[in-house]
C-alpha cells in the first residue's frame, strides 16, 4: 500500500482528463498555480489511476493545466486506486 502513495515523475503527455473533468477548469486558477510554480515549484502533486498506458487524472486539473501552460513535460504525481465513475 505504501508502494501507492509514493510521488512519480509522470508523463504530461500520458495524463488523460475525462471530458465531464474539463467543464470545472478555470483560467485565473490555472494562471495563479502557474505563477506559484514559477515561485516555488510544484507543491501538490496530481492525482491519476492507471488505465491501461496512460493515467487518467482523479484529482489537481488546475496544477496539470499549469504544468502544461508552463511547458513542462513531467508532472509530480501520485499512483490510486480509484473506481470508474
Amino acid at each position: 500500500m505504501a508502494e501507492l502513495m509514493k510521488v512519480q515523475k509522470l508523463e504530461v503527455a500520458n495524463i488523460y482528463v475525462p471530458a465531464k473533468r474539463r467543464t470545472t477548469l478555470d483560467p485565473k486558477k490555472v494562471d495563479e498555480i502557474a505563477e506559484s510554480m514559477l515561485a516555488s515549484g510544484q507543491l501538490t502533486p496530481i492525482m491519476v489511476r492507471a488505465d491501461g498506458a496512460r493515467f487518467v487524472l482523479v484529482e489537481g486539473l488546475h496544477r496539470l493545466e499549469a504544468c502544461k501552460a508552463l511547458g513542462e513535460a513531467k508532472i509530480n504525481g501520485i499512483l490510486v486506486q480509484a473506481r470508474r465513475n
